[in-house]
C-alpha cells in the first residue's frame, strides 16, 4: 500500500498509451529533451565484469528530471511508489537496485543521465528502476527511473523509449508531499569521530559550480564545533567531494567530510 505522504501517483492510461505522472505539489521539472528516431540502451542489470548488461529499443526516446525540495528523504521513499505504480501498469520490473548494489559510480557513470546541476546523482544514495512492456510478447517500451536525494533534496529522472512511446510524457504536480525523516546525519558527532576517526556532513551539499555554502544554519558544524570545544587537543581535516560536472578545473565540493588527524582518542 502507497503510504498518503509518499503518494507519487504514475497512471499509464491504455496498453500504449501517454505516461501520466502526478508528482508533489513542491515538484519542478529541470530538464527535458526528446529525440526521435533514437536509440535507448536500458540498463536490466548490476554493473558487474566491467559493463552494465541493457537491452536496446528503438523509436521516440523521452527524458525529464525534476526536482523535489524536501529534506530526509531516501531514495527508496521516493522510489517505492513509482515502482508500485509501474507494476500495476504491467510493467515488468527487469530491474531493481540502490546505489551500492548497482554498483555505485561504475553504475551511475555506465548508464544515461541528463547533466547536472538539472538531475543530481548522490553516488551514495540512489535507487534504479527499470521497467519493460511487452505486447504480444515482443518487447515495445521501457521506462527507466532513477531516483536520488540529498539532505535538502530529491531528484527523479524519467527515460521513456521504444515504439510505443508516442505520446509524450504527461505531468500533473498536485500529490502529497512525501514524509522524510528528517534526519541530516548530524547525530552523534562525538561517537562517529571518536569510534570511527571520521564523519560525514551530509548537510553541507553544495551547488554545482560552487564552493560556497548556502545561508545554513548547519547542524553538523554547530555539532562539530561543540565537539571540538570539548576535545581541545584534537585536530580535524574538512575534505570536500566533489560532484562531476564539469571539466577538471571546474570540479568544486558536493559533500563535506571530518577526519580526526591527531590528539587522544
Amino acid at each position: 500500500m502507497i503510504r498518503a505522504g509518499l503518494a507519487f501517483l504514475l497512471l499509464i492510461a491504455g496498453p500504449l498509451g501517454a505516461v501520466e505522472i502526478n508528482l508533489p505539489a513542491t515538484a519542478r521539472q529541470t530538464v527535458e529533451r526528446n529525440t526521435g528516431p533514437d536509440i535507448y540502451d536500458a540498463p536490466v542489470g548490476v554493473f558487474t565484469a566491467g559493463k552494465v548488461a541493457t537491452v536496446t529499443l528503438e523509436g521516440d526516446v523521452q527524458r525529464a528530471a525534476w526536482r523535489l525540495d524536501a529534506p530526509g528523504l531516501t531514495p527508496f521513499q521516493v522510489m517505492r511508489p513509482l515502482r508500485e505504480q509501474l507494476i500495476a501498469a504491467d510493467f515488468e520490473i527487469a530491474l531493481d537496485c540502490h546505489a551500492a548494489t548497482c554498483g555505485g559510480f561504475d553504475f551511475r557513470f555506465a548508464t544515461e543521465t541528463l547533466p547536472g546541476p538539472n538531475m543530481y546523482v548522490n553516488i551514495r544514495a540512489f535507487q534504479f528502476v527499470t521497467g519493460l512492456r511487452l505486447v504480444e510478447g515482443d518487447l515495445r517500451e521501457a521506462v527507466t527511473i532513477l531516483a536520488s536525494t540529498s539532505a535538502t533534496s530529491a531528484y527523479v529522472q524519467i527515460i521513456r523509449a521504444g515504439t510505443a512511446a508516442k505520446e509524450p510524457l504527461s505531468v500533473t504536480t498536485e500529490a502529497a508531499l512525501p514524509v522524510g525523516t528528517g534526519e541530516t546525519g548530524t547525530d552523534d558527532m562525538a561517537t562517529a569521530l571518536l569510534a570511527r576517526g571520521h564523519k560525514v556532513l551530509s548537510d553541507l551539499d553544495f551547488e554545482s559550480g560552487s564552493s560556497e555554502l548556502g545561508k545554513g544554519p548547519f547542524e553538523s558544524l554547530a555539532a562539530l564545533a561543540a565537539f571540538l570545544r570539548n576535545q581541545p587537543e584534537l585536530r580535524v581535516a574538512l575534505v570536500g567531494h566533489t560532484d562531476t560536472v564539469g571539466g577538471w578545473m571546474q570540479i568544486l565540493p558536493c559533500h563535506g567530510h571530518v577526519h580526526v588527524l591527531s590528539g587522544s582518542v
